[in-house]
């Protein structure tokens, strides 16, 4: 386990909440970003969002005023891909699901079919089809395995909280009677396939986040440094109500910047 926080080499970093909000970047976020890249520090910017690409969210970072590259972006889609390509190679499944999802299955190599798929995996969409949702009962009643990229039940907008993959998840899970393994946060399994793809060790890694129930427990199960900032949905009142604590808590990521150097000042002519 990640002693203390000089003992981390590699961040793993929730997004919404400690780097932007609301699309706009977060106190400190951008340098710190770009600490960690004067340094050579590895890191991921891990979202349980399984809509976007990494190319779509760089992209949207990009237009908060931070500078993030694909490669260091880690989705619930990804790491769902990652772990059905390590139990079923070159498997087939059926997706209720957007672009970062069936993107990142046809890149494990993984073949989209509603015939007697390997796997039903069901992710974030903006229009779940009930249509959709009976084939996946059926396929899951015919003997198809039920994932699910991640449990937040529901989700922002403008106008007020949208259902998301959990709530979809749980009406499938009540027609089938099947219970579906979920990858995303909390399940550790989403910081583990993030820590094989940047080489890490739970010993040296850090775990940025800001929600006690996903960030903070996956973190801790996973063996990793936690820091909860305050810059999301957590305050002090929250955290009391766990049987379990971050390493850290910090009011934002601006408290994990390096101090200035002192300029030294030599002797006078």
């Amino acid at each position: 386990m990640a002693g203390t926080r000089a003992d981390v080499d590699c961040w793993l970093t929730d997004m919404d909440g400690v780097l932007v909000h609301e699309n706009q970047a977060i106190r400190g976020a951008a340098e710190l970003i770009q600490q960690w890249t004067d340094q050579g520090k590895p890191f991921l910017v891990l979202t349980n969002n399984s809509i976007f690409t990494p190319r779509d969210l760089a992209a949207r970072l990009r237009a908060s005023g931070l500078s993030v590259p694909e490669e260091s972006i880690w989705t619930s889609a990804l790491a769902t891909a990652d772990f059905l390509a390590s139990q079923i190679p070159g498997g087939s499944a059926f997706v209720i699901g957007e672009a970062g999802l069936t993107t990142a299955l046809h890149e494990a190599g993984y073949i989209l079919t509603d015939t007697a798929p390997d796997y039903v995996v069901v992710g974030e969409t903006r229009n779940y089809s009930f249509e959709a949702i009976t084939k996946a009962i059926r396929l899951i009643g015919a003997g198809a395995r039920f994932i699910v990229t991640n449990p937040d039940a529901t989700g922002p907008s403008n106008e007020g909280p949208l259902p998301a993959t959990g709530a979809v998840a749980a009406l499938i899970e009540r027609a089938t009677g099947k219970t579906p393994y979920v990858v995303g946060k909390p399940n550790p399994m989403m910081f583990r396939s993030a820590m094989n793809r940047i080489g890490a060790h739970s010993e040296n890694t850090a775990m940025i986040g800001d929600r006690m129930d996903t960030d903070v427990v996956a973190g801790i199960e996973a063996g990793l440094h936690t820091i909860l900032v305050m810059t999301g949905i957590s305050d002090r009142a929250e955290i009391d109500r766990y049987p379990f604590r971050p390493d850290e808590v910090l009011a934002s990521v601006a408290d994990l910047l390096d101090p200035e150097p002192v300029p030294t000042v030599g002797p006078e002519d």
